[in-house]
């Protein structure tokens, strides 16, 4: 097993010796790995008995160790924030692994062929250990193409998994146990107003908010023209507001951003981005990420915390509520689907079809399909409304693998802490009772949640049309002047090894002689080969 030294705390416990007397027994719990923030950390360590003086490190370690001392696996149900960690139980010999209910942050395993468990949350750490045979599992590049990121347990690499969100895993005696914990589940409440539910949303925030830091610590907030991270800014007191920005004023939404900023009365610091800086970052993102991820976002995103991380160490930002919500524009058509939706929805993106990616790849299973990952999950919803089975869908397919993942990797990777106060259960439960017309109507998505916002917000911020992160690579990647890699790749031997040339060149020609949907297609065949350039080829 993989065991290092970590933090470690001794139980005292009593038990009898055959003759009947008490002895004490030492129970040593050891914090393995952990990477979070525990919200509720002070009502936590109130319950207990731990010393609030200690700094975050200590009491968090604390808190993980007496938590599992006093309720065992089902610890993370007194929990809030965002955490994964490993404890290892001294007396017990046993190994307990445990992601939160949203999966935040990231976990991962592996058996070795000796029988060991290697684990950790960051792929790189597990990779680099003794009995790792680093080999790809090229059945996740069928399933990329059409998400565009890695959804489900399985990985890039063969035979490293996820612990998926809401799990804890147990390793004892050389045997492996998953057990899920937590799932979402909804039950609508049609009792409530739009009203009523506007105020359950803000009252719940306003009890959050305060969890989120500490008084002595000092946050920004990301900020884009859109109302989540608006309402995050405006119930919080960070002083300063982070946007990026582009040349290209149809582009560039930080100009929403710096009006918001201003009518908050916040500071506004805008970050330019340039082409040239977009293209020149992706093998860094690409490596940082440690899976490929075909979300032209997660570019402008890094560029982002890197420019945030020269003058602060934590920021706010908006994730999840439109999926919590109803916050896509495709969620007002979710009525039209029908019981149609579990046979093509698997999530936000699905850009490229069977019959497509049976043309451009060497390898192809017909039996590897999208739909399948999502199967489990509309079992899980049947009989509930079209709108809630697409959001269930996003909460445990899209948010995990693609926005989650995004936000703890190029965070991480700058040396900047991201918290998010919308990812919280408190949060999510009363989405989980709101029935689906309070959601989205004909006109609007996120209908209860502006309401809410608008008691805080100006209602052109509140109720403003839902801004999708508009990136423009569409335009640039066409441009000679930088499309020189993404052509680089296209006809290398890497290509060579998993597509048809020929026809991945043919949509790259195709998207350059005019076709600008082909856009999406050609970047994610480019992040994948600069992600297996990056790990099976210069590493």
């Amino acid at each position: 097993m993989s065991i290092s030294v970590g933090y470690k705390r001794e139980k005292k416990q009593l038990s009898k010796t055959k003759d009947g007397d008490k002895r004490e027994v030492k129970q040593m719990i050891i914090v393995k790995t952990y990477r979070g923030h525990i919200r509720n950390w002070e009502e936590l360590c109130e319950r207990l008995g731990i010393d609030l003086t200690l700094s975050r490190e200590e009491r968090e370690h604390e808190i993980l160790i007496k938590a599992y001392q006093t309720w065992g696996c089902e610890m993370a149900d007194h929990m809030h924030g965002m955490f994964a960690f490993a404890l290892w139980d001294e007396e017990e010999q046993k190994l307990f692994c445990l992601r939160d209910q949203f999966g935040t942050k990231p976990f991962y395993y592996y058996e070795t062929e000796d029988g060991e468990l290697l684990y950790g949350t960051m792929i790189r750490d597990i990779i680099d250990q003794p009995g790792f045979k680093k080999e790809l599992n090229e059945e996740m590049l069928q399933l990329y193409l059409s998400l565009t990121y890695v959804a489900g347990e399985n990985t890039f690499f063969r035979g490293l998994k996820k612990l998926l969100p809401g799990r804890y895993l147990i390793w004892q005696d050389g045997k492996l146990e998953i057990h899920r914990y937590w799932k979402p589940e909804f039950h609508p409440d049609e009792s409530k107003t739009l009203e009523d539910w506007a105020d359950e949303i803000h009252n719940t925030l306003k009890e959050i908010m305060p969890e989120v830091k500490t008084a002595d610590e000092k946050v920004e907030s990301f900020l884009s023209g859109g109302v989540d991270s608006s309402y995050v800014l405006a119930m919080s007191d960070a002083e300063q507001a982070d946007s990026c920005g582009y040349e290209e004023e149809r582009f560039d939404e930080s100009v929403l951003a710096e009006k918001t900023a201003q009518l908050l009365g916040r500071k506004f610091s805008r970050s330019i981005i340039t082409p040239e800086q977009f293209f020149d970052i992706v093998p860094y993102v690409m490596y940082n990420m440690e899976q490929p991820l075909g979300d032209a976002s997660a570019i402008v995103f890094t560029l982002g915390c890197n420019a945030t991380a020269e003058h602060a160490k934590i920021c706010y930002s908006g994730e999840g509520s439109d999926e919590f919500f109803g916050g896509y524009n495709m969620y007002r058509n979710a009525e039209r689907y029908g019981e149609n939706l579990k046979n093509f929805y698997v999530g936000n993106t699905n850009i490229m079809k069977e019959d497509e990616k049976q043309k451009i790849l060497k390898k192809y299973d017909p039996d590897v399909l999208p739909i399948e990952l999502a199967r489990g999950i509309y079992e899980e919803t049947e009989g509930l409304d079209p709108l809630t089975k697409m959001s269930d869908v996003d909460i445990q397919i899209w948010l995990e693998g693609d926005i989650y993942l995004n936000v703890d990797k190029m965070s991480t990777a700058a040396g900047l802490e991201i918290r998010m106060p919308l990812t919280d259960r408190r949060i999510f439960d009363i989405a989980s009772r709101m029935p689906s017309r309070f959601k989205v109507n004909e006109e609007q998505n996120k209908v209860a949640f502006r309401t809410a916002a608008a008691k805080v917000l100006p209602e052109e911020i509140a109720f403003r049309k839902k801004l999708v992160f508009i990136v423009p690579i569409r335009i640039w990647m066409a441009d000679e002047r930088y499309n020189q890699d993404v052509q680089r790749l296209f006809h290398s031997d890497i290509a060579e090894k998993f597509f048809d040339v020929d026809a991945i060149n043919a949509i790259f020609d195709e998207y350059v002689g005019g076709n600008s949907d082909n856009w999406r297609k050609v970047w994610t065949i480019y992040t994948f080969l600069v992600w297996y350039e990056e790990y099976f080829v210069k590493r």
